[in-house]
């Protein structure tokens, strides 16, 4: 190859790497916007739930933690006369005069009708009474969203009136004035099949006294670019100091890297619970965004939040709604997150874009798999399950158990070698095997 044509590859190399550079440094610096929504996101696709005692337990826990925005519940919008833990909880804290300071809930908006009379929602009135200083307030601008809702005439002149209302009645943080962020539910929908009328309410947005806006991948089902051009437009409509915030669900299992993908094209933050459930099959949590931005090195997430409790109160929260564990193979929060089957695989504090366990509130374990586990694994799993240090484990031993297991697995045994009891039986049999290899004949 002309030395040339080098030159230009290596030039063209350098570049392409400067640009990923760029983007780390990106969200390196970013300070983001949090709403935490472990009140409400993660209750909502759980088996069990959250009770009354139960939120007044995880409120104090989740500001602890470093949330200073955090949602309290939704306002039904399609029972509203059948009152939910939701309603208990914004009342009780209201009764007991429990500081509210940046609290939000979610409502829909009023509408004004042909004749040109506003109503406000029953959500709305319900915000008001329970003295909720902030809202999330939710349309819908797909054809599909809005559809048996209400047409997009009517939306269009709701929203100024819904925004008024709720600045003249929703008495916000310290008696000042509400924040509201208007929250596109259908957001990725509305810009994938209905953009001229989703940029014009942008642009109406814009004009409004709102603190900014919310988009949703509702579904999960929108690829990163895309979500990343969604809010790239987004942000042309709204520019700073307006706020712009993402929810990714995880259908596809798009969601962590739709949210960073957001962040690099003008989102501010995002919203979601701290551990990984929600209403479908899990979300790009605030726990996952938290965790990898201190894996780009992003120096406010240590500055903002207690990392050392990430880990055991994200997890914490996932089994009081399932009663259940976290799944076991869950990235970053699962139990088999940092259990070792190899040495290989170990992440290390020195080593850029590894994040090791410890730095969001764990530690790392072992765990036997047959195919691979060295002898360092092992060692470490039998001083889990004996409680001895692993040193005590001489190297002999364990690579006679590393033969054992390749050679029960080519004889057909299938045994679950992790088990407590399947791995000290296998100790046994490498200890009598060595022993009886070095006796005397």
């Amino acid at each position: 190859m002309p030395m040339s044509t080098i030159d230009d590859t290596l030039s063209n190399a350098h570049a392409i790497l400067a640009g990923a550079q760029a983007k780390i440094d990106q969200l390196r610096n970013i300070n983001p916007f949090f709403i935490d929504l472990s009140l409400r996101e993660n209750p909502v696709g759980a088996r069990v739930g959250q009770t009354l005692q139960d939120k007044l337990a995880i409120l104090p826990k989740v500001r602890e933690f470093g949330f200073d925005s955090i949602l309290l519940g939704t306002l039904d919008y399609s029972m509203p006369d059948e009152l939910e833990v939701d309603d208990d909880f914004m009342m009780y804290l209201r009764d007991h005069q429990i500081d509210m300071t940046g609290c939000y809930a979610f409502t829909d908006i009023g509408l004004v009708n042909d004749a040109g009379e506003f109503t406000p929602s029953p959500s709305m009135l319900k915000l008001r009474d329970y003295g909720v200083p902030n809202t999330l307030h939710e349309i819908y601008l797909s054809q599909d969203g809005m559809s048996g809702q209400y047409d997009f005439a009517t939306l269009r002149r709701s929203l100024p009136a819904s925004i008024a209302w709720l600045q003249q009645n929703i008495r916000g943080d310290h008696g000042g004035a509400p924040k509201i962020l208007i929250n596109v539910v259908d957001g990725c929908d509305a810009f994938a099949d209905n953009p001229s009328e989703t940029i014009e309410i942008l642009q109406l947005l814009a004009q409004q006294p709102i603190f900014g806006l919310s988009m949703e991948d509702d579904r999960g089902t929108y690829l990163p670019f895309q979500v990343g051009a969604f809010v790239a437009v987004a942000r042309s409509c709204l520019p700073s100091p307006l706020k712009l915030l993402v929810h990714m669900h995880a259908g596809g299992g798009f969601e962590n890297a739709s949210v960073l993908e957001a962040l690099l094209n003008g989102a501010d933050g995002a919203w979601g619970g701290l551990p990984k459930r929600a209403a479908i099959i899990g979300h790009a949590s605030l726990g996952e965004l938290i965790a990898n931005l201190v894996r780009v090195g992003n120096p406010h997430m240590a500055q903002n939040y207690q990392l050392d409790q990430l880990l055991p109160l994200a997890t914490g929260l996932q089994v009081l709604d399932e009663e259940e564990a976290v799944p076991d193979d869950l990235p970053i929060l699962g139990h088999n997150a940092y259990r070792l089957p190899l040495s290989f695989f170990r992440q290390r504090p020195d080593r850029f874009m590894d994040l090791i366990p410890e730095a969001i509130g764990g530690t790392y374990r072992y765990r036997i798999c047959p195919v691979v586990s060295d002898a360092a694994v092992i060692a470490g799993r039998l001083a889990e399950v004996t409680g001895e240090p692993a040193s005590n484990f001489g190297q002999p031993v364990l690579e006679q158990m590393i033969r054992l297991m390749r050679r029960e697995l080519r004889a057909g045994e299938r045994i679950v070698y992790d088990q407590p009891e399947q791995l000290m039986a296998l100790y046994q049999r490498a200890v009598h095997s060595l022993t009886d290899t070095q006796s005397p004949q």
